[in-house]
C-alpha cells in the first residue's frame, strides 16, 4: 500500500470512527433517558396515577432535558479529552510516565535508542521526534503519538530498552514509524478522544452506585425517592459497561489490521525480518510481556506495539501474537519461544558504527551529485515508503556528519544558530551583509559563532543540509515560543537582506516555517485554508512554473519543463499558458503553497506527480529541483526519503 492509499484508508477509518461515536451515543442517550424516566415514574411519587405513556407525555420536558445534558457531557467529556491530547505527541507520552531522552544524552542504551530514532527520521524524510523512556514499566513495549510527523514522540519502555538487541530494537522503531508515516497517529489520539467520553460514563454510574446504596441503607422506608439515585446509578453503570464494548469493538476494528501493516512495512525498511520477529518472540517468552501498569491500559491499547492489556476476541486491539510472529516467520511456533531472564539480560550497551562502508560507495543523493540521473515517477512512489537503502543511507550519512555540527544539531543553545547557518546564503555574495545582520542582532560572539558553522557547512556536500536540520528540531522544539518567533523573524530578514530571494534559502525557510507552525500547532487548526478550485489550480499552476524557471537553463527547457508537469495534470491544465514565475516573492510563494494544503489526497498526489514530471522532464535532478521538491513536501506533510542515486563506476 503507497502513502497515499494509507492516507485514504486512514480518512476512511476515521469516518467509520465518527460515524461509529455518533450511534453509539445516540443508543447511551437514548438509554439514560429511559432510565431516568423509569427511576422517576416507579420511585417517586411524579408517577402515581399516571400510565408510562401518560408519565413520558407529561414529563416530556424533563426527560429531553436528561438527553440533552447526557449529550453534552458525552461530547464535553470527549472534547475535554481531545483538548487534553492537542499539545502533541509530547503530551502523551509524558501522560504516560515517559521520560524525555535529551538530544545530547550520552548513557549507551539511551544514546543507541537515539541513534536508531535519527537515523529512520533521515531514511523517512521527516524531522526527529521527541523520544520517550517509560522508566516505570519493565515490559516490552512502544508507541508513537501525536497529528503530524513535526509533533511526533517515540516512547518505549525501559524493558525495550534493556531486553532487544539493537536490530530487534531497530524493528520496533520502524513499526513505529510506519504508524508516523502513515497517517496512524492522529487516528489514535482521535480514537483516545471520542471514546473517552462514552468510557467515562462507566466511572460516573460506579461513582452514584456508591453514593445511592449508603442512601439507601440510612433513609427511611416510607422515602419511595431514596432508591432513585441507586436505580440510576445502576443504569449508568450497565450503559457505561455498553459503552466500554462498542469502544473496544470499534478501536478493535481500526487497529488490528494496521498492526500487520506495520510490522510488512518494518521489514521493508530494514529488510530482514528477523529484528522485529525476534522482538515480538521476546514478549512471548517475558513474563511480563507488553503489559503496561503505570497507566489504564485500555484507553492507549491500540496504540502500542504490543496489546499493553489483557484484551482477546472481538476486543483485541492487536492480532494475536503468534500470528503476528508466523506472518515474518512460517516456521514459527507457539512451543518456540524464547525464555527471557531479565536478571541475565540487559541488551547491548554499546553502540558500534554500522558497516555500511560499500553501501556509502555506491550510493549517493541527488542533491551530492548537482544533476542525478532520476526517474520522475519513482520520487512520488517512495513518499511514505523508505527502504532499507534509505536506512543504510541514514546510518552513513549521521555516522559521517562533521563532530562540531553533530553536537550543536543536539544542544538546545546552538542548534539556533546552527539553523540561521543553513539559512545563509551558500554562493558567499552577501553572507558578509547577513553577519553584519547577525551581529547586530545576535552580538558578535555568536555571530563569530555562526560565521564557523556557516565555513563548515561549506565543506560539506549539500546532501547535509537537510538532515542536520531534521536533527536539531527536536532541540529547536525546546526554545521558548518567544524565541522561536524570533528566529523567524530572524530567518526572513536573512533572506530578504539583498532583496533577491534565493531559492535555495526560501525552501530551507518554507521546511523550518512548515515544521515549526505544525510544532506549535499540532492539529493544524490555525494552518487550514478553504480555497475555491480556481485558486487552487492556480497556485498548482505557479508552482510548477516556479520549478520550470530555476531547474533549467534556457527557454526552451523551460517551456519543456512546464509542459510535461501539465500533461501529468489532465485536461483542465492545458488551458493554462506557461508564464516565467522568476519574479515570485516570498509571500507569493508561501501564499501558493498555503492554498495548495486545501488539496484533498488525490489532489496532493496529482500536485507531486506534476512537480515530480517538470523537474525529471530531461532525466535529470538538479540540486534546486531536489530542494524545492523536499520543501514542497514538507508543507504538503508528505514524508520524502532522501532521493537516492546509485554512483556509475569505471
Amino acid at each position: 500500500m503507497n502513502f497515499f492509499a494509507a492516507q485514504d484508508q486512514a480518512r476512511r477509518a476515521s469516518r467509520r470512527l465518527v460515524l461509529a461515536y455518533i450511534v453509539s451515543t445516540v443508543l447511551i442517550v437514548a438509554g439514560v433517558t429511559a432510565i431516568v424516566g423509569f427511576a422517576l415514574f416507579s420511585f417517586t411519587d411524579s408517577g402515581y396515577g399516571y400510565t408510562a405513556a401518560q408519565f413520558t407525555q407529561a414529563n416530556a420536558g424533563i426527560l429531553l432535558g436528561v438527553a440533552l445534558l447526557t449529550t453534552l457531557f458525552i461530547l464535553g467529556a470527549s472534547m475535554f479529552k481531545t483538548a487534553a491530547l492537542s499539545s502533541g505527541g509530547g503530551a502523551v507520552a509524558s501522560q504516560m510516565g515517559g521520560t524525555l531522552v535529551p538530544a545530547d544524552v550520552q548513557e549507551p542504551l539511551r544514546r543507541r535508542l537515539r541513534n536508531i530514532v535519527e537515523e529512520m527520521a533521515i531514511a523517512s524524510g521527516v524531522p526527529v521526534p521527541e523520544i520517550y523512556v517509560l522508566e516505570e514499566e519493565s515490559s516490552i513495549n512502544a508507541f508513537a503519538a501525536g497529528f503530524s510527523p513535526s509533533d511526533a514522540a517515540i516512547a518505549v519502555t525501559r524493558g525495550t530498552l534493556e531486553l532487544l538487541e539493537r536490530d530487534e530494537l531497530q524493528g520496533v522503531i520502524a513499526h513505529e514509524f510506519s504508524h508516523i508515516l502513515n497517517g496512524d497517529m492522529r487516528l489514535n489520539i482521535r480514537l483516545m478522544g471520542v471514546l473517552f467520553g462514552i468510557m467515562v460514563l462507566a466511572l460516573i454510574g460506579r461513582l452514584i452506585v456508591r453514593g445511592g446504596y449508603h442512601t439507601s441503607i440510612v433513609s427511611s422506608r416510607r422515602d419511595r425517592g431514596a432508591p432513585v439515585v441507586l436505580i440510576i446509578g445502576l443504569g449508568l453503570a450497565l450503559l457505561g459497561g455498553i459503552g466500554m464494548f462498542f469502544a473496544r469493538v470499534i478501536k478493535a476494528g481500526v487497529s488490528r489490521q494496521r498492526e500487520y501493516l506495520a510490522d510488512a512495512s518494518a521489514v521493508q525498511f530494514t529488510r530482514q525480518s528477523a529484528g522485529i520477529a525476534n522482538a515480538l518472540k521476546k514478549i512471548g517468552g517475558y513474563s511480563q510481556g507488553s503489559l503496561i501498569q503505570a497507566k489504564d491500559p485500555e484507553e492507549v491499547s491500540h496504540m502500542l506495539f504490543g496489546s499493553g492489556a489483557k484484551l482477546a476476541g472481538m476486543f483485541a486491539t492487536h492480532p494475536p501474537l503468534v500470528e503476528r510472529i508466523q506472518a515474518l516467520d512460517p516456521s514459527f511456533k507457539e512451543s518456540d519461544f524464547p525464555r527471557v531472564d531479565r536478571r541475565r539480560f540487559r541488551g547491548d550497551d554499546r553502540e558500534r558504527p554500522a558497516d555500511v562502508s560499500d553501501f556509502a560507495g555506491s550510493v549517493t543523493t541527488a542533491l551530492a551529485t548537482g544533476g542525478a540521473q532520476v526517474l520522475a515517477e519513482s520520487i512520488a512512489e517512495t513518499v511514505g515508503q523508505p527502504e532499507n537503502e534509505h536506512v543504510e543511507y541514514a546510518q552513513h550519512l549521521r555516522q559521517s556528519i562533521p563532530e562540531s555540527l553533530y553536537e550543536a544539531a543536539h544542544s538546545s543553545e546552538f542548534a539556533y544558530l546552527l539553523t540561521i547557518a543553513l539559512i545563509l546564503d551558500r554562493s558567499g555574495k552577501v553572507v558578509d551583509r547577513q553577519l553584519g545582520l547577525a551581529r547586530e542582532q545576535l552580538g558578535t560572539e555568536r555571530a563569530a559563532l555562526l560565521r564557523r558553522y556557516h565555513d563548515e557547512l561549506a565543506e560539506t556536500g549539500p546532501e547535509y543540509r537537510l538532515p542536520l536540520l531534521e536533527i536539531a528540531f527536536p532541540a529547536l522544539k525546546l526554545r521558548p515560543a518567544q524565541e522561536l518567533s524570533y528566529l523567524v523573524s530572524l530567518a526572513t530578514r536573512m533572506i530578504e537582506v539583498d532583496g533577491e530571494i534565493d531559492l535555495y534559502e526560501y525552501c530551507f525557510y518554507r521546511i523550518l516555517m512548515s515544521n515549526l507552525g505544525k510544532a506549535v500547532d499540532p492539529t493544524g487548526r490555525r494552518r487550514a485554508l478553504r480555497s475555491k478550485r480556481s485558486e487552487l489550480r492556480a497556485s498548482t499552476i505557479g508552482l510548477l512554473g516556479v520549478l520550470a524557471d530555476y531547474g533549467h537553463d534556457n527557454e526552451e527547457e523551460r517551456r519543456a519543463a512546464f509542459a510535461t508537469g501539465i500533461e501529468t495534470l489532465g485536461d483542465w491544465a492545458k488551458a493554462y499558458p506557461y508564464e516565467s514565475q522568476r519574479k515570485f516573492t516570498v509571500a507569493v510563494l508561501d501564499h501558493s503553497l498555503d492554498i495548495l494544503l486545501g488539496l484533498n489526497s488525490k489532489g496532493k498526489e496529482s500536485l507531486l506527480r506534476a512537480i515530480s514530471a517538470t523537474a525529471g522532464h530531461d532525466g535529470r535532478l538538479t540540486v534546486t529541483e531536489a530542494e524545492l521538491i523536499r520543501a514542497v513536501c514538507a508543507t504538503l506533510d508528505y514524508p520524502l526519503p532522501p532521493i537516492l542515486v546509485h554512483r556509475a563506476h569505471s
